[in-house]
């Protein structure tokens, strides 16, 4: 199988709750229809996004040895990702969430990055180096020894090649952030942040002039999520919003990752901005139908019915 697409990154078991009615106080139990396990992280939660949409896809990582990364590993079987780039780390866990929905608010988080703080460059298969035409690196900002000077070069190398690279990012513990990304943003071809992760990195409330903030500091493409408010492209060519497209909101866990999916989908068929940003919203709709990050994403199949004869509203910057 050949890899279009390198995901490397976090890789997560998630242990989530259905909706429930409001959070609960000290001491307080509230009551949810249901509680489970799933897969969860940027880089795994892409790589089966992409099976969805039959892109082959490596997948380059760390889990630990116990029953969480067992379960890690199994939810990734699938014919068209190759888990072969995932180191398992001795006497560690992997990385896992606890995720609290509350009925018309956003998701809460309570993390260990695990075995994740294992995953450096050096792990990633040479191979899949020459032959992905996609870089995708997920959860930066939440593996220490990718914020090196070799990830850099990483990203630099893969550019002169012809690879297209992208970057996301998981904002982890409270120090600043910008002296880690800075370095990497001029070999990035698309830096993929919501909002939140914009204002946090750098203290500017508006999502556009974050996206021009980082397009001044190299990133090539800049595309920020805003939630419910869409989401903004830019670059130095082009620049627009978008708007979303609605369905029935259960859970916003995973849907970044989703729409990152989508858009890379888009770029390896060929889309311009507007499809890729098109395909990538559409992505994104059908996680928040679900409250894993990964159960309700559409199929190719899905996709392209959803999105026959319809259009995604933009305007311009």
């Amino acid at each position: 199988m050949k890899i279009r697409c390198l995901s490397a990154g976090i890789l997560f078991a998630d242990v989530g709750c259905a909706p429930i009615d409001h959070a609960p106080s000290q001491g307080e139990l509230v009551q949810t229809d249901r509680v489970e396990l799933s897969l969860g992280g940027c880089a795994s939660n892409v790589s089966i996004n992409l099976a969805k949409l039959e892109v082959p896809t490596g997948l380059a990582g760390c889990v630990g040895d116990d029953a969480f990364s067992d379960y890690i590993l199994k939810s990734l079987a699938n014919p068209l990702v190759d888990v072969s780039g995932v180191r398992r780390a001795a006497n560690m866990s992997p990385g896992c969430s606890l995720i609290v929905n509350v009925k018309n608010e956003d998701r809460r988080f309570v993390s260990t990055t695990g075995a994740n703080a294992q995953f450096a460059v050096s792990d990633i298969p040479d191979a899949w180096t020459q032959e992905a035409e996609i870089l995708y690196v997920g959860g930066f900002l939440m593996m220490q020894h990718l914020e090196s000077q070799e990830t850099a070069e990483y990203f630099k190398a893969f550019q002169a090649r012809g690879g297209k690279t992208m970057l996301d990012v998981v904002l982890y513990g409270d120090r600043p952030y910008w002296p880690a990304l800075e370095p990497l943003l001029p070999y990035v071809d698309y830096f993929m942040p919501n909002d939140d992760e914009g204002y946090a990195i750098t203290g500017i409330k508006d999502p556009a002039d974050q996206a021009r903030y980082f397009v001044d500091a190299g990133a090539r493409t800049c595309v920020i999520t805003c939630g419910d408010e869409g989401s903004i492209y830019y670059s130095e060519k082009e620049r627009f919003r978008a708007e979303i497209f609605r369905t029935e909101f259960v859970g916003g866990t995973g849907s970044g990752d989703a729409f990152d999916a989508g858009f890379i989908a888009g770029l390896l068929d060929g889309g311009d901005a507007y499809e890729c940003m098109r395909r990538a919203t559409a992505q994104g709709m059908s996680c928040v139908r679900h409250s894993s990050a990964t159960g309700s994403v559409f199929t190719k199949s899905e996709a392209e019915a959803f999105l026959e004869g319809r259009e995604l509203k933009t305007f311009s910057l």
